[in-house]
């Protein structure tokens, strides 16, 4: 797909400096260096880019002692998390939720600077600003959930500008995990197969997903995937583009397959329904002119994947 890295996260050309990283101690001291914000994962932002700070800025005051290097653009730029701070009188019931659109304001930010969901900010970002969130809120996402080492059980200390754990007591490395995950534009003639979950918004539907299990190929999670899920059975499969998603660490492995046959079983302990939709209907969806069809998240690889199928772009 010749499209394929213009999906929301991907191909921003980032400068992830790799060799730096172990001299990350020695970068922080650099004037020039900045760092992005997160609180619980969500970024600090002012307008539609990310609010980017001097390593001295106040604000650093409530951040976690680690701060995770993220490359060079074209200095040094960190990631810090401020997920410590308590923001004044926080109650709000759509915190965390799936359509989280709380904004919470630090008193030592710029005017105008607010965390804000990801997901409802990410269409927004330049490409290289997307990259930067999307890959911080992974890396601190990772070493909230791996502070122990799987070997010995020993707490893990951050090295490498936050992209490696060392244990102490065994000598063990441990390295940021990505989960490989497909999601899979299933077509039969004119139409596509789609699937909702339980506890998504009333009528919004998406392309079927599933993980990529050890010793699978990601053609044979595909045709797995869709016949547990949905009792779609799938010839050919083919990969189409790729997108970073984290939340909390996926990596979509966009495919397109053909399916063999058309009656539906849906496991109801994976989703909640199934349906083909036409072509017509998807683009009556996407105008938002469907009367019980929502269209798939704006940004996300299902909708930039069904977009480029009403376009026919997927070659």
């Amino acid at each position: 797909m010749k499209i394929a890295e213009t999906v929301t996260f991907g191909g921003s050309g980032l400068n992830r400096a790799a060799h730096l990283r172990a001299q990350a101690a020695e970068l922080v001291q650099d004037r020039r260096a900045r760092a992005i914000l997160l609180w619980r994962g969500k970024p600090m932002l002012m307008g539609d880019a990310l609010t980017r700070v001097p390593l001295d800025h106040p604000m650093l005051t409530d951040a976690g002692a680690d701060m995770v290097f993220l490359g060079q653009d074209p200095d040094a730029v960190f990631a810090a998390d401020l997920s410590g701070w308590t923001p004044q009188g926080l109650a709000d019931e759509t915190l965390d939720s799936f359509l989280d659109a709380s904004e919470q304001r630090h008193p030592a930010a710029p005017e105008d600077a607010s965390f804000r969901e990801l997901r409802t900010v990410m269409t927004q970002l330049s490409p290289c600003d997307a990259e930067l969130a999307a890959t911080a809120r992974a890396i601190f996402g990772w070493h909230l959930s791996h502070r122990f080492c799987a070997r010995c059980g020993q707490e893990s200390q951050f090295s490498m500008g936050g992209w490696q754990r060392d244990c102490p007591a065994c000598g063990g490395h441990h390295f940021p995990r990505t989960d490989p995950v497909v999601i899979m534009l299933i077509t039969h003639g004119n139409s596509v197969l789609l699937g909702r979950s339980p506890g998504w918004p009333e009528g919004m539907y998406s392309l079927l997903a599933g993980f990529v299990e050890p010793g699978e190929t990601m053609e044979a999670a595909v045709r797995r995937e869709v016949l547990e899920e949905a009792g779609i059975e799938v010839g050919e499969v083919s990969y189409l583009a790729s997108q970073p998603w984290p939340f909390p660490s996926s990596l979509m492995f966009g495919c397109a397959g053909t399916a063999t046959s058309t009656d539906i079983t849906i496991d109801p302990v994976e989703i909640e329904d199934a349906k083909w939709v036409s072509r017509e209907d998807i683009a009556r969806s996407f105008s938002g002119q469907h009367s019980e069809i929502l269209p798939a998240r704006k940004g996300a690889i299902a909708h930039f994947l069904l977009e480029n199928w009403l376009a026919d772009r997927l070659d």
